[in-house]
């Protein structure tokens, strides 16, 4: 006789892991989040995002195409995950973890089912729920109201605490540590992958120096030359540096979720007189930029305090995208607060226990003088009066010339 397979189960296997947080941080997070369905009146929140579900329980899934959730009600925080995954998410989490089998079609949904019970209105995040998942919301779970509580988690999360501003703070001096070594490696005929993982790699000795409990994932450096450094989040090639390159490092150390972020230009060789002139009015927008970052601005008003300035220097048609943005539990997989970016639309008033970047970016196109993409990039803690900028690594010419 055939055994019987189950559609879900439970598996404490092991014992429970050290989490990126204390306890009292996880509960911290989940009273706020209670207290915004209890606003709203929803009585169960079903979190499907990787952001979300690590900021709330602890767990960071790797999807590779399967379905996860974090289930939050006024006592419970019950993250549910794919089979394959075994007892590490439950092991990751604060709270209590189901696991779905691939037995049946639609098994997640029913373990799903089996903590919601029959709630007429559930909390989801539009912005992640995909059509089909919100056709099995109305059709399997029989909800029979959504409820977008997207937008209250990420007001949420633009708020750090004491003990996310340190970490974040590590971050920022590992990065340094990656930027470091990368322009130490930066020669003629060297290739953009070979400084790249030269710079990853310190990055990654240093998260497992100073995090040895943590789970190691996802840090990586986009190091761009010449034409490559076009585009911000352009991918390392094998093009083999040259005399004369514009470069562009960019040091990326991820820790238990948490990116931050190192960006600078740099130069091979004797950079000529406008490649100077565009480099010199870039770091002039950075400084002026960060000048402006403090509590009470607006992420339009320092918008347009930089547009001026580039506007006045004639360089305004060559800004590449938005002044700076959040930072914390987010990186190039998942994540984005965009209630807190430096850009025209967004209104947001700074405040104490935000963490923004300040990164100017101009693109002047090949065939014009100075041709490249110019950007730095620094961190800053807004305090209750005034900032800290926790990037450490210099910028501008008269650090970033790098001898032919």
């Amino acid at each position: 006789m055939a055994a019987t397979r189950s559609d879900f189960l439970v598996l404490e296997n092991g014992e429970k892991a050290t989490l990126p947080f204390a306890p009292e941080e996880y509960t911290a997070r989940l009273e706020k989040l209670r207290a915004v369905m209890d606003k709203r009146d929803v009585p169960v929140v079903l979190l499907t995002s990787m952001h979300n579900i690590a900021y709330y329980s602890g767990f960071l899934y790797c999807a590779f195409g399967r379905p996860y959730g974090c289930i939050v009600t006024e006592d419970q925080c019950v993250t549910v995950s794919a089979n394959i995954d075994a007892g590490q998410p439950w092991r990751r989490s604060i709270g209590d973890n189901l696991v779905y089998t691939d037995w049946k079609h639609d098994s997640y949904w029913r373990a799903v089912r089996s903590v919601l019970g029959t709630p007429v209105r559930l909390g989801i995040e539009a912005d992640h729920l995909t059509l089909t998942a919100e056709r099995a919301c109305r059709e399997i779970l029989n909800i029979e109201t959504l409820v977008d509580i997207a937008p209250d988690t990420m007001r949420l999360r633009m708020i750090k605490s004491s003990a996310e501003i340190a970490l974040i703070k590590e971050g920022a001096r590992i990065a340094d540590i990656g930027g470091q070594t990368i322009k130490d490696e930066i020669r003629i005929g060297a290739r953009e992958i070979d400084v790249a993982m030269t710079g990853r790699d310190a990055m990654e000795f240093a998260i497992a120096d100073t995090f040895p409990d943590a789970e190691y994932r996802d840090t990586w450096v986009w190091f761009q030359s010449g034409l490559n450094t076009d585009g911000a989040h352009n991918p390392v090639t094998g093009r083999r540096l040259e005399s004369g390159d514009l470069l562009s490092l960019n040091a990326f150390p991820m820790i238990n979720g948490y990116y931050t972020a190192l960006e600078r230009s740099l130069y091979l060789g004797e950079p000529d007189a406008p490649t100077l002139q565009i480099w010199e009015a870039n770091v002039a927008a950075h400084e002026l930029g960060l000048s402006l970052i403090k509590p009470g601005m607006t992420c339009s008003g320092i918008c347009a305090e930089i547009n001026q300035f580039l506007e006045d220097k004639g360089l305004l048609q060559f800004r590449s995208f938005g002044y700076g943005h959040s930072f914390g539990i987010l990186s190039h997989y998942y994540g984005r607060e965009t209630g807190l970016e430096l850009r025209e639309d967004v209104k947001t008033t700074l405040e104490p226990g935000m963490v923004v970047s300040m990164e100017p970016m101009l693109l002047i196109p090949e065939g014009l003088p100075g041709a490249g993409g110019y950007r730095e990039h620094d961190i800053l803690v807004i305090d209750t009066d005034g900032t800290t900028n926790i990037t450490r690594f210099p910028y501008g010419p008269d650090y970033n010339i790098i001898a032919a």
